[in-house]
């Protein structure tokens, strides 16, 4: 199993950067994918996450109406459009495939949970 995310970049702050990771070697029919970052000397923390059928997302706070998560399932694709970047979005970022069981997000995705994990990409935000 692969999850290769790329799109990362250096873009100054109130830019846009759209991150991409593919996956494959197995289906990811009901398989959440999500988005996290890490910040040096921070915690990984949760981003953004999409239901196999996308009718489920769910956002961190801090990037609610700035990210939109998407996927197309044809190309077992998930995608990150990131609207007015702020310094604060700087980290590497990590996408990672969940089973989800419920189908829908009616909880906050932890690292702990999820089984599998792509390299991460990184974003650079200067101000």
């Amino acid at each position: 199993v692969q999850l290769q995310a790329c799109g990362g970049g250096l873009v100054q702050a109130g830019g846009s950067l759209r991150l991409s990771c593919a996956a494959s070697g197995r289906s990811f029919m009901s398989y959440g994918l999500d988005w996290f970052r890490q910040a040096p000397g921070k915690e990984r923390e949760f981003v953004a996450g999409i239901s196999w059928s996308g009718s489920s997302t769910a956002y961190a706070d801090s990037v609610k109406g700035r990210f939109t998560i998407s996927r197309d399932n044809a190309k077992n694709t998930v995608y990150l459009q990131m609207n007015s970047l702020k310094p604060e979005d700087a980290a590497v970022y990590y996408c990672a495939a969940e089973y989800l069981s419920g189908g829908s997000y009616d909880y906050t995705p932890v690292p702990n949970g999820m089984e599998y994990w792509g390299k991460g990409t990184q974003v650079t935000v200067s101000s």
